[in-house]
């Protein structure tokens, strides 16, 4: 938690950062509007990270409904990195005197990139801003793209935790899924990422096309032989606008759904992982900081191609999403300003906001940190609260608010209480 001090709107280098860069070209009055009174009062700001995207894949997943598009020849990393940097650099004003606890790298595929280009990105972020010692820097990774020597220089680059996207180690499932790589290609990426980190996760996905019960078994057994450190397992979902949506293929019914998650739920627990959000299970301390950043309603800065933002300031709290088409975005950050959108979060929508993202995290979250996060006290949502009880949905004491048992199963619902004028 970081206590809120006046923003230096003219400051010209950032405090703690490696070099002191030339950012006369950047219209300092960027942040003057936030800064403005307005109708919160926060105490504190809140950790901030930083997300970067990387909108380009060898192929689009029928399932996907991420900002990423299939490289068709080539991609110009020089112009992408440009980009980035000057994008990074017009919202500098927005975060001035902020470090930056976690870095997260997603896609798309980053592993794409070039390990050159990966260095440089790095190298330019430490360049601009003051990057916490002990900061979590991740990157998403396919396993069709693993070269050893390229993962050897990412590892030497700074990054220091990879997310690789398994999603299945049975080869026929990952047909269907459309993903690049087979079963083999899977286990010899996991190997590669062991060789050189030593913290990583992975990501699985069940309720396939087709999938058993024992096929679920298979996968989440071959996971846990290479003992990851962290482990995200994900209810395949038909997502609007997706390849899947419009030709939905036959998946489990939810009675075999909820079977293949209560047996995920029992393996992983007997393993000693933690489920400590929904999706996420962890061995002791390795939980995802990036993403309990967000589950926390802390602060990011998005960057990139269809990145979105979320930014406190001592009296508002903004959301801003960049252009999602790579060169549209290219074309707007050079002439000063990704942001394609920029709105401030209404007040009366703090509470929903909030309660989307805590009410993941399984042990719940403090009583203040509704206030600390939202500049709302907590009595302004007892109605919503006291109806959540009364629903069996969730409880709390003095100290803590905790999903319950059916909340956790029927969390749609609870969040949808704290909605605007929801009964």
């Amino acid at each position: 938690m970081i206590p809120i001090k006046p923003i230096p709107i003219h400051a010209k280098t950032v405090t703690g950062a490696k070099e002191s860069p030339d950012l006369s070209h950047i219209p300092q009055d960027v942040a003057s509007k936030y800064l403005a009174p307005g109708r919160l009062n926060l105490t504190a700001l809140p950790p901030l990270a930083l997300y970067i995207h990387f909108p380009w894949c060898v192929k689009k997943c029928p399932y996907c409904d991420f900002n990423s598009h299939e490289v068709k020849g080539s991609f110009d990393e020089d112009a992408y990195l440009k980009a980035l940097r000057a994008d990074l650099e017009a919202s500098l004003p927005l975060i001035w005197g902020r470090k930056i606890y976690s870095v997260f790298i997603g896609g798309g595929t980053p592993s794409l990139m070039s390990a050159a280009g990966l260095d440089r990105l790095l190298s330019d972020i430490r360049t601009l801003l003051p990057i916490d010692g002990a900061a979590e820097i991740t990157m998403e990774a396919n396993p069709g793209t693993f070269e050893m020597e390229k993962f050897r220089s990412y590892k030497q680059s700074g990054i220091n935790r990879l997310s690789i996207g398994i999603q299945s180690f049975n080869s026929q499932h990952l047909a269907a899924l459309g993903r690049i790589h087979d079963g083999d290609e899977a286990r010899r990426a996991i190997d590669i990422a062991r060789t050189h980190f030593d913290n990583f996760n992975l990501d699985l996905m069940f309720a396939l096309p087709g999938q058993t019960l024992d096929q679920v078994r298979d996968d989440v057994e071959t996971a846990l032989s290479f003992s990851p450190p962290h482990l995200s397992l994900y209810h395949l979902t038909l997502e609007p606008n997706t390849y899947f949506a419009k030709f939905p293929p036959a998946i489990p019914d939810d009675d075999l759904s909820t079977e293949m998650q209560e047996l995920i739920h029992r393996r992983m627990e007997a393993a000693g992982y933690r489920n400590y959000e929904v999706s996420a299970y962890a061995q002791t301390g390795r939980e995802s900081r990036h993403n309990q950043n967000y589950w926390t309603f802390g602060d990011y800065l998005g960057i990139g191609a269809g990145a979105h933002s979320k930014l406190s300031f001592p009296h508002r709290i903004i959301r801003q999403a960049r252009f999602k088409q790579p060169k549209a975005f290219i074309e707007a950050s050079m002439a000063g300003n990704a942001a394609q959108e920029s709105v401030e979060i209404d007040v009366k929508d703090l509470p929903f906001e909030f309660m989307l993202n805590a009410l993941r995290l399984n042990q719940g979250f403090p009583v203040n940190l509704f206030q600390e996060r939202t500049g709302l006290i907590i009595n302004s949502i007892e109605k919503e609260l006291f109806l959540a009880e009364k629903k069996g949905l969730l409880q709390r004491d003095h100290q803590t608010i905790v999903p319950t048992a059916m909340g956790k199963l029927f969390l749609n619902d609870l969040q949808e209480i704290f909605l605007p004028d929801s009964e």
